[in-house]
């Protein structure tokens, strides 16, 4: 298919300038590492709080990071660069975050960090040169995971809608992004046809999310209305009982501060009353100083998280000229175009489409940056990548100069605004809502994209020895409890059968399929 030539696909032969600045960025990634001010993997990041204040040690912290990032690594990122010719931030950020968080030493951690750098840019191209002059190529085979993905991936607002906001909105949404991919194939067949598709999909969850939040406002605001109405005519009643009926009006003196108690007590008294415990000395102090209980309560449910939050957002702002640093190698790294935030934008990097590229990685940070500000906020441990809004910048922009001044902006803005992001959410439950939807839609659209051409680059080495090789070890894995993570069992399987179908012909056992 025609669809799957790739720019890139001539190798991984980068020019000095871009082995430079590979090898500098992920030195500085590293050292963020070191100081548990960022790293890569969502995972980690909760982890990194107990980190920083003493609560585990260094070693730990490195298992938990080499667990939860080693199957990425060599599973997914390590078979995407090799397949598409472009570099992922699985293969340089995951082990960074591990590397950095292990150097015992400030210093350490940036050569660690630099080496690694050094390694994929000068040893994947010999990888590269290596794999192609095999019998059984089966990294040309592998670009055959392009076309399942870039198309499967168009599916996941849809599949966002569905969950959140029913199959007739989702059934709404799949015909709209259908029409429209026909529609592109026919009008506009150089555009990348899940573009306008995902655009229009995205902005319709958006739409309803939106839609949603602002019924639920107005009905709390109508429900207040009524609440505040009724409260000021419940004065009226206890006093004309106490007119009517003497001797009821001691019973209605008895029952008068019991019916507000009563009224507030599930709303604000029982999880106030379970709260005061939690935060000790300092909820018993700010209740009386507040005037009531009502006071009391605000300050025990809200402050330590408040003071979290707080702490959290001014230690990353502290730092802030490292991740200006670090954001103007991001998108400098993007800008030269020899970089792809996920799955579907390396192959769409690869092909040279880079504003379908933007388009995508854009629709993904609408995914991931509730996520993102939240636990860095909880952390103080930011994301490598920012909220990723760096990668479709950098795509479109002509200047490497300009990138850097740009991702350093950008990742400035980040920063700065973390705490105001962090309340807008709290204010927009069905948004916030729609990200984790999206979240979930995402990785999928992605495992059954990633399956799907996993077994078409097997069928294009082997034919049907290949798929029962790759298929094989997918379902052992499956089996053994997923050594290896679902997303990257797959394109792993895919390396592992081209290593052994080239074993086999060397022994005579297997003739390479024609292509």
């Amino acid at each position: 298919m025609s669809s799957t030539v790739f720019a890139a696909s001539t190798g991984l032969d980068f020019p000095l300038a871009q082995q430079l600045t590979v090898v500098a960025l992920c030195a500085l990634t590293a050292f963020l590492s070191h100081l548990a001010l960022a790293v890569f993997n969502d995972g980690v990041r909760p982890f990194m709080l107990d980190f920083v204040q003493g609560r585990t040690t260094r070693s730990a912290t490195t298992a938990v990071s080499f667990g939860l990032s080693a199957g990425f690594i060599f599973g997914l990122g390590a078979p995407m660069a090799l397949s598409s010719g472009v570099l992922n931030p699985w293969l340089l950020f995951l082990p960074t975050d591990v590397l950095g968080i292990l150097a015992p030493k400030k210093w350490l951690a940036p050569l660690l960090g630099g080496a690694w750098g050094a390694v994929v840019v000068f040893g994947l191209d010999g990888a590269n040169d290596l794999a192609h002059d095999l019998p059984v190529g089966f990294l040309t085979a592998m670009q055959q995971m392009a076309t399942p993905i870039l198309f499967l991936f168009t599916l996941f607002p849809v599949l966002a809608i569905t969950r959140q906001f029913g199959r007739l909105r989702g059934a709404l949404a799949g015909g709209v992004e259908l029409t429209l991919v026909v529609l592109t194939m026919k009008v506009w067949p150089e555009v990348f046809a899940g573009a306008p598709a995902m655009a229009v999909g995205v902005l319709l969850l958006i739409g309803f999310a939106v839609a949603k939040d602002v019924r639920q406002r107005r009905a709390e605001r109508d429900t207040a209305a009524v609440v505040t109405s009724t409260r000021g005519q419940a004065p009226a009643d206890p006093g004309a009982e106490k007119e009517q009926t003497p001797g009821g009006s001691v019973a209605g003196k008895g029952q008068a501060p019991a019916d507000p108690g009563a009224g507030e007590g599930p709303a604000s008294g029982r999880p106030g009353a379970e709260k005061e415990p939690a935060s000790g000395g300092p909820g018993a102090e700010k209740g009386p100083a507040s005037g009531g209980p009502g006071g009391g309560e605000t300050p025990g449910e809200v402050d330590p998280m408040v003071s979290l939050f707080g702490s959290s957002a001014a230690r990353l702002r502290r730092h802030l000229p490292l991740f200006m640093v670090l954001g103007a190698g991001v998108c400098l790294l993007a800008q030269l175009h020899v970089f792809g935030g996920g799955e579907a934008t390396s192959f769409l990097i690869a092909k040279g489409q880079y504003a379908e590229a933007a388009q995508v990685d854009f629709y993904r940070a609408l995914g991931f940056i509730p996520l993102i500000a939240t636990t860095a906020l909880a952390s103080g441990a930011y994301g490598i990548v920012g909220f990723t809004l760096v990668y479709p910048v950098g795509y479109l922009l002509p200047s490497p100069w300009l990138a850097m001044v740009c991702g350093a902006l950008i990742f400035a803005g980040e920063v700065l605004a973390l705490s105001w992001i962090g309340k807008v959410l709290g204010g927009l439950p069905s948004v916030r809502d729609s990200s984790e939807h999206l979240r979930a839609a995402i990785g999928d659209t992605l495992q059954l994209a990633i399956l799907f051409g996993s077994l078409l680059a097997a069928d294009a080495m082997g034919g049907g020895l290949g798929i029962l090789i790759a298929g094989g070890l997918y379902l052992l894995n499956e089996a053994v409890g997923r050594v290896v993570v679902r997303m990257a069992a797959a394109p792993a399987a895919v390396l592992v059968t081209g290593i052994i179908l080239n074993l086999l012909h060397w022994l005579h056992l297997f003739t390479p399929v024609k292509s």
